[in-house]
C-alpha cells in the first residue's frame, strides 16, 4: 500500500512537470508564428523606449508572478516595481506616470481590478502591455501590445488551480527581461551593483586584489637560492609553493609540494640541486584587477589550487590560494 501510494506521488509530480514544460514549449513554438513574434518585438521595443519605469501589476496568482517579473526586471537593468491593482484604485495610481509602461498580468484578461485602472492609464498617456491567455479578452484589446500566454490545460488535476498558466506567464516575463538585458548590454558587473548583499554580491564585486596575499605573506625564492631555502619558504608561508623570481622580481617559475614529490620519486639526493632544474616554468598568472570569480573559474578549469599575481611587466605582486577564497566566502 505504501509503495503504491509513493508511486502515485511520483506520477503526479511527473505529470505536473510534463504539463508545465509543454506549456513553456508552447510559448517557444508560438514565437515562430509571425504574428506572435511581431507582438513580442513590439512589446520589447515599447519597454526599450520607456523613459520612466516599468510598472508590473496583477492580482491573485498573477499578482505573485507580477512581483517576480518586476523583481527580475529591476535586477537585470530595467527599473521596475510592482503595483497592486486594487491599491492603485485607492491612491497608488499616483505612482504611475505618463513616461512609464504598465505591464498587466491576467490570464483571463478580464480581471476587474485591472480593467478599472486601464482607462486612467490610457488617459495619462502611459503605454500598456498585457500578458493574457486570451487574445480576444478585454485587457488584450486595450493593450498597446499583447503577449499570448495561453496553455491548453492546467497541471491541476481539476484544471482549476493556476499552475501551467502561471509558469507560462513567468517564463514569458523572464524572456522579456533577458531580451532587455541583452539589448542594454547589461553585464556581470552591472548585475553585481544591484546585488551587493549576500554571497552573490560578494562573489561578483570582489577583485583579486581584495583577497590576494601580498608582501611578506607571499612565498618567493630567488632563482639563485638553494633548494633548502625554497623548502623553508614553502614551510613558513604555508601555501604549498614558492614563486621563483630573479633580482628584478620577475616571475620565472613556481616550485610546489607536487614538484618536490615528483622529484623525490626519481631522486634520493637533494645535494647540489638547482631550482631552475626542478621548478615548473611559466606558472599560471593573473592580474590583481580581475574579478575573484574569474580566478576561481581559471583554477577550476586548470585544476590548480594557487595563482601567481603579476603586473604588466611580469613582476610578482601577490599570490592567491583556493583556501583564501574559501575563507573569504567567495566560493
Amino acid at each position: 500500500m505504501i509503495d503504491s501510494l509513493n508511486e502515485r506521488f511520483i506520477q503526479i509530480a511527473k505529470n505536473t512537470l510534463e504539463i508545465e514544460s509543454i506549456a513553456v514549449e508552447g510559448l517557444r513554438k508560438n514565437l515562430q508564428n509571425p504574428e506572435e513574434s511581431h507582438a513580442f518585438i513590439h512589446a520589447v521595443n515599447i519597454l526599450l523606449n520607456c523613459k520612466g519605469r516599468i510598472v508590473v501589476s496583477g492580482i491573485g496568482k498573477s499578482g505573485h508572478i507580477a512581483r517576480k517579473v518586476a523583481a527580475t526586471l529591476a535586477s537585470t537593468g530595467s527599473p521596475a516595481f510592482f503595483v497592486h491593482p486594487a491599491e492603485a484604485s485607492h491612491g497608488d495610481l499616483g505612482m504611475i506616470k505618463q513616461e512609464d509602461v504598465l505591464v498587466a498580468l491576467s490570464y483571463s484578461g478580464e480581471t476587474n481590478e485591472l480593467l478599472e485602472i486601464i482607462p486612467l492609464i490610457k488617459r495619462m498617456g502611459a503605454k500598456l502591455i498585457a500578458l493574457t491567455g486570451f487574445p480576444q479578452s478585454s485587457l488584450a484589446k486595450l493593450a498597446d501590445a499583447h503577449l499570448n500566454v495561453h496553455v491548453d490545460k492546467e497541471a491541476c488535476p481539476l484544471n482549476l488551480a493556476p499552475t501551467a498558466s502561471t509558469t507560462a506567464t513567468l517564463a514569458m516575463g523572464d524572456a522579456i527581461a533577458m531580451v532587455l538585458l541583452d539589448s542594454k548590454e547589461f553585464n556581470a558587473h552591472d548585475f553585481a551593483l544591484s546585488h551587493p548583499g549576500g554571497s552573490l554580491g560578494k562573489k561578483l564585486l570582489t577583485y583579486v586584489r581584495d583577497v590576494m596575499r601580498t608582501g611578506d605573506a607571499v612565498p618567493k625564492t630567488l632563482i639563485t637560492a638553494s633548494l633548502k631555502i625554497a623548502l623553508l619558504e614553502i614551510s613558513q608561508k604555508r601555501l604549498g609553493m614558492t614563486v621563483i623570481v630573479n633580482d628584478q622580481n620577475q616571475v620565472l617559475g613556481i616550485f610546489t609540494d607536487g614538484d618536490l614529490r615528483r622529484f623525490l620519486e626519481k631522486n634520493s639526493h637533494l645535494d647540489n640541486v638547482l631550482l631552475k632544474d626542478i621548478m615548473s616554468p611559466n606558472p599560471k598568472t593573473i592580474s590583481k584587477d580581475v574579478l575573484a570569480a574569474q580566478a576561481i573559474e581559471m583554477m577550476d578549469r586548470l585544476r590548480i589550487n594557487q595563482l601567481v599575481i603579476v603586473d604588466a611587466m611580469g613582476r610578482l605582486e601577490g599570490a592567491l590560494n583556493m583556501h583564501d577564497l574559501l575563507s573569504e566566502k567567495i566560493i
